[in-house]
């Protein structure tokens, strides 16, 4: 069977069928090979019907003896059921809100039901089995004990890939299958070779294959990303930089001027920038630094040395509102600092210019003043605005700046950067020219050492571990139902002593009744009407969402700055950029909505001051999981911290490595164990020392270049 061939051209593959493979990524014969189980089935515990008993764990083979669909009387649920039978006796199967069952099973299929025995006043059941249709237990089983269960879609079945899958094991060998993994690494670390692990993944005959595969095909891709990363590092290294010259006594005099004292971790991340300046290779560095710990401040250093070197430095943020925030600080540090350096913002609905010309041209309080794109852009171009801030509009084709020596963008500095792709990183960097700014990465976003290690592994690494003199520790309470009064009191009399609130709510509009699971989720708009009207009507409520248009958002939080507004009902939408420090409260609605670093990042909102702050966290949510992961958040001392509880808590298919960050479950799983990432990276900075171009690892720059399409670390 030819690996490379189309998956319809060597199977039965329906209309529906071929949608959903779509959907999977599944296009050839090796892409169905690479396909993973999500977890196996464990049939050397199956058990006959009548040897059940509450509580067991296994799997029922038999054959479908009744089937009916009714509703229950009270909750109007429906409900769909079997009576499944063997040689020994029968059992009852029951599905709840899951009416569709009806048209797959029917009375004479024959049926294997996986799931948790229980019992009631009828007897022994199963509630909400996995289930597959089998024509005999050998068919199912394919003689192994443990059976691969499939992540399915729409259209196909966990079956139809694992039987399907069967038939391409045959025509595998180890002469026809090129593992790109060096043998000297897979026997360092006692891997199974490519052929073995596909064995063993789809067909394992105990737990110890399955995790043997697994285990290998973690390490393979996480190997591969961080080859990947480190190789862009070496031809980035390649390259030259801007010579930012500034002596130890010119940046210590600058940060004296500073209205407060930098804490020792904001000072050694400065001499680590300082450090990377002094050489002739492009800085790459990642900060990491917990929710209001001073990244800014860093990064206002940074560009203060490039600007004094006569360089242009610019800064890209993921959101208006947080550009606009950056604008702003810029402004007041340069101003406190009496530097008139001109600053410019740039985004899609706005670009402004300080300090403006004349005094009447300033429409707002910072003294900026509105210019046109045109202007903006030919002062920029001819170098008369060293600081640009802005969205990922600094990235269009538009924004040149001066290509003569002695000018020219020195410094690019990235907030929230895992919230840009790829090649608008590499825009900003200039990484086409054959000399290139240094770049500087922010992150607020707590990440755990392994992920940091992986999809950073091309980025020194400088953390703001520590909190400024005189914050508080944030007071975080989970709020039962039962007890919202009383978290309404005090946030009434906080607001009566002059302070804010922020009231977080999951949704803009209010969700369609007839919708399962969209009952009971707060929305924005329908939350901020129950505040002013029932709540809270001696304070005035504002409303803050993604479909306002800018100059609406803006006005908003104008009016939340200048304290018109007491409470702000807002999406998250507020969760980076947002920097009132009047602001001491946050209630998060509906919190087992969102992800815990998303938790600690609204929560960080109101942690701009030294006033004390407080969360509170609403769930009406019964889930004993949410409960545990809601009280991590209550005892977390950092979003490093609950970063870890993350990660090691939460299971496969949860941790949405995919979508974010270019990384399968497993691999995401593999992110769990330290040693193997420390392993992962060792063993590549080995290979690319030895041999830079891979002339010697064919099979691994094969992989490398296959693997660059496939991943993007957003």
């Amino acid at each position: 069977m030819e690996m490379d061939s189309l998956i319809e051209e060597n199977f039965r593959v329906l209309a529906p069928q071929k949608k959903a493979l779509g959907k999977l990524g599944l296009k050839t014969v090796r892409d169905l090979l690479f396909y993973f189980p999500a977890r196996y089935e464990n049939f050397s515990e199956r058990k006959n019907i009548v040897d059940l008993q509450e509580g067991d764990k296994t799997t029922v083979y038999g054959k479908i003896v009744e089937a009916k669909t009714q509703r229950t009387r009270t909750k109007r649920m429906s409900l769909s059921q079997i009576i499944v039978g063997d040689l020994t006796g029968t059992i009852n199967a029951v599905w709840f809100n899951q009416p569709y069952i009806a048209n797959i099973l029917k009375i004479g299929d024959k049926v294997a039901l996986t799931g948790k025995i229980a019992s009631n006043k009828s007897g022994l059941y199963i509630a909400n089995p996995t289930f597959e249709k089998v024509d005999s237990y050998a068919d199912l089983s394919g003689g192994s004990a443990l059976l691969a269960v499939y992540p399915e879609a729409r259209g196909i079945t966990s079956r139809w890939l694992r039987f399907n899958i069967q038939k391409i094991l045959p025509s595998v060998s180890r002469t026809n299958l090129q593992d790109p993994i060096p043998e000297r690494i897979l026997k360092k670390y006692h891997l199974p070779d490519l052929y073995s692990s596909l064995i063993y993944i789809h067909t394992p005959q105990n737990p110890g294959d399955a995790e043997a595969a697994r285990k290998r095909f973690a390490f393979e891709e996480i190997f591969f990303i961080q080859l990947t990363r480190l190789k862009e590092r070496q031809e980035r290294d390649k390259k030259h930089s801007f010579a930012v010259k500034i002596t130890k006594k010119e940046m210590d005099d600058f940060l004296k001027i500073f209205p407060f004292e930098l804490t020792a971790a904001q000072k050694k991340s400065i001499n680590h920038i300082l450090g990377d300046f002094g050489k002739k290779t492009p800085m790459s560095r990642l900060l990491e630094g917990d929710v209001g710990s001073g990244k800014t401040a860093v990064a206002v250093a940074a560009v203060y040395a490039a600007v004094k070197s006569g360089y242009q430095a610019a800064y890209m943020a993921p959101t208006e509102i947080l550009a606009r925030q950056h604008f702003q600080s810029f402004i007041e540090y340069f101003s406190q600092l009496r530097l008139t350096t001109k600053i410019g913002l740039i985004t899609s609905s706005e670009c402004r210019k300080y300090p403006s010309k004349v005094a009447f041209e300033r429409d707002k309080g910072d003294g900026s003043t509105h210019i046109s794109k045109s202007q903006l852009l030919k002062w920029v171009e001819n170098g008369e605005i060293p600081i640009l801030i802005g969205t990922h509009s600094l990235i269009q084709k538009s924004v040149k700046f001066p290509a003569e020596d002695g000018k020219g963008l020195a410094l690019a500095i990235i907030d929230e950067q895992h919230r840009f792709g790829t090649k608008q990183r590499a825009s900003l960097a200039r990484e086409k020219s054959e000399r290139i700014p240094h770049l500087l990465s922010m992150t607020a976003t707590p990440i755990p050492r392994t992920l940091a290690l992986t999809i950073y592994g091309d980025l020194d690494l400088s953390l703001l571990d520590e909190m400024p003199a005189g914050r508080r520790k944030i007071i975080t309470a989970v709020v039962p139902p039962e007890q919202r009064g009383r978290a309404y009191e005090q946030i009434r009399a906080e607001i009566k002593n002059g302070r804010q609130a922020f009231v977080i709510c999951p949704r803009i509009e209010e969700p369609d009744p007839d919708k399962l699971g969209a009952l009971n989720v707060k929305s924005v708009k329908e939350e901020a009407k129950r505040l002013q009207t029932e709540i809270f009507p001696e304070f005035e409520v504002g409303i803050l969402h993604g479909k306002l248009k800018p100059a609406e958002k803006e006005e908003v939080l104008d009016d939340f700055r200048g304290n018109k507004i007491q409470i702000l009902a807002a999406t998250s939408v507020v969760e980076v950029g947002v920097n009132i420090p009047n602001t001491t409260m946050i209630v998060i609605e509906g919190a087992e909505r969102f992800g815990l670093a998303q938790l600690h990042q609204l929560r960080g909102r109101v942690m701009r001051s030294s006033r004390q702050p407080y969360c509170f966290i609403f769930t009406d949510s019964d889930s004993q999981k949410t409960k545990q992961r809601l009280a991590a958040l209550e005892k977390a001392r950092s979003g490093f911290e609950l970063a870890e509880y993350d990660l090691k808590f939460r299971g496969a298919g949860e941790l949405s490595g995919a979508k974010q960050w270019g990384i399968s479950d497993m691999g995401m799983e593999a992110l769990k164990n330290l040693k193997m990432v420390e392993a992962a990276r060792l063993e590549s900075q080995k290979i690319l020392k030895q041999d830079p171009e891979l002339e010697k690892h064919p099979l691994v720059l094969k992989r490398l270049s296959s693997q660059k399409s496939k991943i993007h670390f957003e």
